[in-house]
């Protein structure tokens, strides 16, 4: 026999006026903190990173949507990643990742309706040797360009159909269908299909 132990409260799934529902985060704040922490001007950062003075004030005050590859780069040149700034803003997250109350981080990849492109939901955000998030790819987005950082990774097809794109050789997955790779190949995806994409993606250690 199993002890007895007490039991989490079912889960209901948050509704538009729940106090639970995580809203998505804005990440400019975080970006020009962590910009003015390190003394760097806005001029200085745009170089290192390779787009315009402009660009990076409008990612800061939340005017612009940066793409995936240009976020990442911006996070790691001031020393976070997109994964801690999820663990940030929901550091006493638990060990549960609840459907519909993940936090949420869009980046700009319009997709073929028009839609926000690419949005980013953080499951497994707290870890020292592993983050994991669920891409949610609308019809037509993609990566924007290609990504490299340190460690490894597996990206999991909940749903849909993606094409992984690995240093220019490309990878048709289904439903079902996973990639493992080392996370210094420049890597990137876009969604071909007409319906949207769903992919499960972990990285270790958590660089992303």
């Amino acid at each position: 026999m199993f002890p007895s132990i007490p039991k989490e409260p079912g889960h209901v799934p948050p509704g538009p006026s729940s106090p639970s529902a995580v809203p998505q985060l804005r990440v400019g704040a975080k970006l020009k903190a962590a910009r003015k922490a390190r003394r760097l001007k806005l001029r200085d950062l745009a170089l290192r990173v390779g787009c315009s003075e402009s660009l990076i004030s409008k990612i800061e005050n939340d005017r612009a949507t940066p793409s995936l590859p240009m976020l990442h780069k911006i996070a790691a040149e001031l020393g976070t990643s997109i994964g801690k700034m999820f663990s940030e803003e929901n550091a006493d997250s638990g060990v549960v990742s609840r459907d519909g109350q993940r936090p949420i981080i869009s980046v700009d990849a319009i997709g073929r309706d028009g839609g926000v492109g690419i949005r980013l939901e953080g499951v497994a955000i707290n870890g020292e040797l592993l983050y994991s998030s669920i891409h949610v790819v609308d019809a037509g987005g993609d990566s924007g360009g290609f990504i490299q950082h340190v460690g490894e990774e597996l990206a999991f097809v909940l749903e849909g159909t993606v094409e992984i794109n690995l240093d220019g050789k490309v990878h048709v997955l289904g439903q079902g269908d996973a990639i493992f790779f080392p996370s210094e190949v420049r890597h990137g995806y876009r969604n071909p299909g007409r319906e949207v994409a769903r992919i499960l993606w972990i990285n270790t250690p958590p660089t992303f």
